[in-house]
């Protein structure tokens, strides 16, 4: 997961409020804050100097969900010895399944997987330094697709934090992700209109309250469902509300083909960027918009660029669709 790992990793911890979430806080007289422990945290918060950053427990996994949470969702991360789908391999999987209602609130654990699997090259040394995992680690093990199916078979929507570098790899991997709904938490939450300072999971763990301990694909799952999870005092709904409804909007995708060589400049600070029909996509322009935008970006498009009543290639686009390679 080199890609994702800009996303997932832990950088240097902004100062972050202290968020109250009972099942996120470690285990009190178990190795976690004892109650003196706590006091002091509050006592320190209270003087308005400090801000305390919470060790993240993971939720436990239960038996029995609860009825009022229908939907099934996952949330998954990869580690990979490299960039490229084509060629590269996974190395570990992390999945997270999760219950969660129509509105968006997300309800109960239900099932937790890790795995690691030996590549069929040597783990590059960056990727040994980035993710930990070491040769020694991955010899002879093999993910379990038994396993994996069980989890990702019932799931309504799979969650990454980075959809467009997973989803790939995944749907390389094994069939069991290709017609699977998915989500990007990077790209279809707008964090910075809910007060954080990127979208790395480093800051927003931070920034909600807590740390964790990064680099392993279950931990970051838990770290990311914990922030999904979590309404900010200036927010209305939660993060994970948001995503799934992002997520149920159809989007276009338009490719400014055969366009004014001299008009690149205006196609980019609108937003465009360019393919080189390497990857399967027209050699154009293009920008992925809410379909609701269709018919406003095409008289942009023949008014300002092309001139004339031009017809550019629209691709309309779902959640089934979108982040999977071309």
């Amino acid at each position: 997961m080199t890609r994702q790992l800009d996303f997932f990793a832990a950088p240097v911890m902004p100062a972050t409020e202290r968020v109250a979430r009972p099942q996120a806080v470690a285990g009190r007289g178990q190795g976690g804050f004892g109650s003196d422990d706590e006091a002091m945290a509050c006592h320190l918060e209270a003087t308005g100097n400090y801000r305390i950053l919470r060790r993240l427990s993971p939720r436990s996994v239960v038996e029995h969900a609860r009825p009022e949470f229908p939907r099934q969702g996952v949330i998954l991360d990869t580690e990979t010895t490299g960039l490229n789908y084509q060629s590269d391999e996974i190395i570990e999987i992390g999945v997270i399944a999760f219950t969660f209602s129509d509105a968006g609130e997300i309800g109960d654990v239900t099932g937790v997987y890790g795995g690691l699997q030996q590549p069929t090259v040597p783990i590059p040394a960056d990727i040994t330094r980035l993710t930990g995992i070491t040769d020694d680690m991955v010899a002879g093990q093999v993910i379990d697709l038994v396993r994996l199916k069980s989890l990702i078979e019932s799931a309504d929507l799979i969650v990454a934090h980075n959809a467009g570098f997973d989803r790939p790899f995944c749907e390389a991997f094994s069939p069991i992700f290709v017609h699977k709904a998915w989500a990007c938490s990077v790209s279809e939450i707008d964090w910075s209109a809910r007060g954080f300072e990127g979208s790395k999971l480093g800051y927003l763990i931070g920034q909600s309250g807590y740390f964790h301990d990064g680099h392993r694909a279950v931990d970051d799952c838990f770290a990311l469902l914990e922030v999904l999870g979590q309404t900010r005092p200036d927010s209305i709904v939660a993060p994970f509300a948001e995503l799934y409804q992002v997520s149920q909007r159809s989007r276009v995708r338009i490719y400014a083909e055969n366009s004014p060589f001299d008009m690149k400049d205006h196609l980019k600070a609108r937003g465009y960027r360019w393919s080189d029909g390497s990857d399967g996509r027209p050699k154009s322009w293009w920008v992925e918009l809410p379909e609701e935008k269709l018919e406003e970006e095409l008289h942009f498009l023949r008014m300002e660029i092309y001139r004339w009543d031009a017809d550019p290639p629209v691709k309309y686009l779902t959640a089934f669709d979108r982040f999977r390679a071309v």
